[in-house]
């Protein structure tokens, strides 16, 4: 199934239909405010289901989105000073925070080299909205098969994605074609010292002017 999802009125319609499919372990292709990505909510047997539509290692991680601080923290995620200062500064937007804590609470399938786990407030007003509804975070990976570039829109997912599409494992929320934005910046803060793990939609020069030293 296709959902639009571009105006308040389609955004409204389309959320409890997202939070059931969401709730039952199955997939969602969404746009954010970098490009579409692929998630499903953060359990064992959703995030396998992910790993299996994206044909990827089971080592290799996915983030997860939050409509808040609060639910990161609920979460167990850990804020040491710069966290604090780096969110504080630029979420909601695209940066991308590699965090300590989240045991028992989140599966450790999530975490990376580094032990942490990925986390970004979402910037998207829709997936906000979508994530404050559902209530708890929702993981993302960009919306491609391995190999190919992430989709611009639904139509290109739903060439990629048909079969999961009509078996209904994966819905898509459509809104519309995103720009060619770059992905989100991704710092590490599970050290005592920032480490810039992939300049993206914010650079380092940015993150150093708002953040000073408490930037990578």
């Amino acid at each position: 199934m296709i959902l639009a999802f571009r105006t308040a009125q389609d955004v409204e319609a389309a959320i409890p239909v997202a939070v059931r499919h969401l709730k039952s372990e199955r997939l969602l292709a969404y746009p954010t405010e970098t490009v579409y990505g692929l998630g499903s909510i953060a359990t064992e047997p959703a995030l396998s289901a992910l790993a299996r539509l994206k044909g990827r290692p089971p080592s290799k991680p996915f983030l997860v989105l939050v409509s808040s601080r609060d639910m990161a923290e609920k979460s167990g995620l850990v804020f040491s000073h710069a966290a604090s200062v780096l969110a504080e500064e630029f979420w909601p937007g695209p940066l991308t925070l590699v965090l300590p804590g989240g045991e028992g609470r989140l599966p450790d399938t999530l975490r990376g080299p580094e032990r942490g786990i990925a986390v970004r407030l979402t910037s998207h007003a829709g997936i906000h909205r979508l994530i404050t509804a559902l209530g708890e975070p929702l993981t993302s990976t960009s919306a491609n098969r391995p190999g190919e570039r992430p989709a611009p829109g639904a139509d290109r997912i739903a060439v990629a994605f048909g079969p999961e599409i009509a078996r209904g494992d994966l819905l898509v929320l459509d809104g519309g074609v995103l720009g060619n934005v770059p992905p989100s910046t991704l710092v590490d803060l599970t050290a005592p010292l920032p480490r810039l793990i992939r300049e993206g939609a914010i650079p380092r020069a940015e993150l150093r002017r708002r953040a000073g030293r408490l930037a990578p």
